[in-house]
């Protein structure tokens, strides 16, 4: 009688192990599919979350842009001379008000970088800083600034713009219309 109680306990034992183990497997897929499809919904949502704050972001970056590449071409050497007239001004009326102007330029777009990146700002920082440092060169360089005439420095600024051949806001610009068009 012991082998006979024996046997049914192993055979209930093995007939246990028929319905568990496949319940297991069966558990433990349905698991699994429900893991993976949560991690996919979580990287939807997240997707989705992207999109729409890029659709936010996008036009203001664009904007961004924008308005640094109007401030590189407004303190451009050429174009600020021809902005900023200097008739009728001293050397050092006219430095001050060029010095202003792209300071005052720079300074109403400080906000900008926001919108950029860190590499491309610095090179926006340096073109306005190779510009002031231009046109202070070419004031320093006259032989009398104090009796000089504001036309002296524009034509000052205009020659060294020349021999120097490279456009100081070149660089800068395009760095900037290189990231703008990264966006799309």
């Amino acid at each position: 009688m012991p082998f006979l109680a024996r046997m049914d306990t192993t055979a209930y034992v093995f007939d246990l192990l028929k319905i568990i183990l496949p319940a297991l497997i069966v558990a433990g897929s349905i698991f699994y599919l429900i893991q993976q499809y949560l991690e996919k919904e979580q990287q939807r949502r997240l997707i989705e979350m992207r999109l729409q704050t890029s659709k936010e972001t996008l036009p203001l970056r664009l904007q961004a842009y924008e308005r640094v590449t109007l401030l590189l071409e407004r303190i451009t050497p050429n174009n600020l001379l021809v902005r900023l007239s200097s008739a009728g001004l001293t050397a050092p009326d006219y430095h001050r008000m060029l010095v202003s102007e792209i300071r005052a330029e720079f300074e109403h777009n400080l906000s900008q970088q926001l919108y950029m990146s860190p590499d491309v700002w610095d090179q926006v920082k340096s073109a306005k800083e190779t510009i002031l440092t231009m046109v202070n060169k070419a004031y320093h360089t006259l032989p009398t600034p104090q009796q000089a005439r504001g036309t002296e420095l524009a034509k000052r600024i205009l020659e060294n713009l020349m021999t120097d051949e490279a456009d100081p806001t070149a660089r800068a610009l395009n760095a900037v219309k290189r990231e703008a068009a990264g966006l799309f």
